[in-house]
């Protein structure tokens, strides 16, 4: 739920207001609040219980795209390593379970996922410049925003106020991720 530094509350009304600015309803946001997950970028998640619970949402919401961290999280992240962890976990067990071995295991089938690819320090600054080298290198899918899409994502992570340290204004100011992002396949 976001509760690093008991700021749970805030940081959901945050992420509500930041969906909002990507044209995401409140109804399609899912904020999960459980004891063993705790916001805190030095614990690394249960695997088994994140992957059950991310394996829900996905067949109660019916998803057919997942668009998750790549093991190095972008950041480095302790969180966004463990979500890359039970998402892989869903996909390598899933891949192995015949079809008429129950409920699920079909997931693998009609639900894809892309890894989003973390990139060093250098490349992580250097904003639009990051598109000439993400076109040279090999990526199943490459996005690269239009300048109306990268100020719509400023905006959004503009909303997420109690989060916007110097590093992070640096991030709105520089970061290739916010112009291009390089996906592949999990």
């Amino acid at each position: 739920s976001g509760n690093y530094y008991n700021q749970g509350e805030i940081r959901k009304k945050e992420l509500e207001q930041s969906c909002c600015v990507l044209g995401i309803p409140a109804s399609d946001v899912t904020v999960i609040d459980h004891r063993d997950l705790p916001d805190d970028p030095a614990v690394e998640w249960d695997t088994q219980l994140l992957a059950t619970l991310v394996l829900k949402h996905i067949e109660a919401k019916n998803i057919n795209l997942v668009v998750t961290f790549d093991a190095g999280g972008v950041s480095g992240h302790a969180n966004h390593i463990s979500l890359y962890s039970a998402v892989r976990y869903n996909v390598c067990k899933l891949l192995w379970v015949p079809p008429w071995a129950g409920a699920g295991s079909w997931w693998c089938c009609w639900c894809r996922v892309l890894v989003l690819e973390s990139v060093n320090l250098c490349r992580k600054y250097i904003s639009f410049l990051d598109v000439l080298i993400s076109c040279l290198l090999p990526r199943d899918a490459l996005f690269i925003l239009t300048e109306e899409e990268t100020e719509q994502a400023k905006r959004a992570m503009q909303c997420h106020r109690s989060q916007l340290l110097w590093f992070r204004q640096l991030y709105l100011l520089f970061s290739r991720y916010l112009v291009v992002n390089s996906l592949r396949l999990l």
